[in-house]
């Protein structure tokens, strides 16, 4: 059985365009890559964990905002390394900011086999982008959840 994973496409309308969140994964390894390297809050759903529960904890964790509306299940989608991530689309409301975004954090060795333990936030950064921009900025194997979105919103 595949890993399963939950998480949240959280989106907005700013004016009249449609916005979603996406967030850059922190730590040495994402720090020089920007376009195809962005994601949505997510991570995995523990054993016995309600997986929209799962969703919203992981979404709180990387954000360090409390996510809270209507919750639509948008779909499952296998990513290129065969993990089953479940999403569900919420509406952000108007008080979440981006520069509020407090990470949890998580520790590796690095430089790589230099017995030095650091720690780096699990989210670098989180931006607002318009539909288009985020199909550029989202990983490969998460692009047809914007796609989704905008069938789930009537806005294909």
């Amino acid at each position: 059985m595949p890993v399963r994973s939950a998480g949240l496409l959280i989106y907005r309308f700013f004016e009249t365009r449609l916005e979603v969140l996406l967030v850059h994964p922190g730590g040495p390894f994402w720090a020089k890559k920007d376009e195809g390297a962005w994601s949505i809050p997510k991570g995995l759903i523990e054993p016995g964990e309600d997986e929209l529960s799962a969703a919203i904890r992981e979404a709180q964790e990387e954000l360090g905002v409390e996510i809270q509306g209507a919750f639509a299940r948008l779909g499952e989608y296998r990513q290129p390394s065969g993990k089953v991530v479940v999403v569900w689309s919420a509406e952000a409301n108007a008080t979440l900011s981006v520069e509020a975004i407090r990470s949890s954090e998580f520790q590796i060795e690095w430089p790589p086999r230099s017995g030095r333990i650091q720690n780096f936030p699990e989210v670098d950064r989180a931006e607002w982008f318009p539909t288009g921009r985020a199909e550029i900025k989202i990983l490969k194997g998460q692009r047809a959840m914007i796609a989704d979105l905008l069938k789930q919103l009537g806005r294909e």
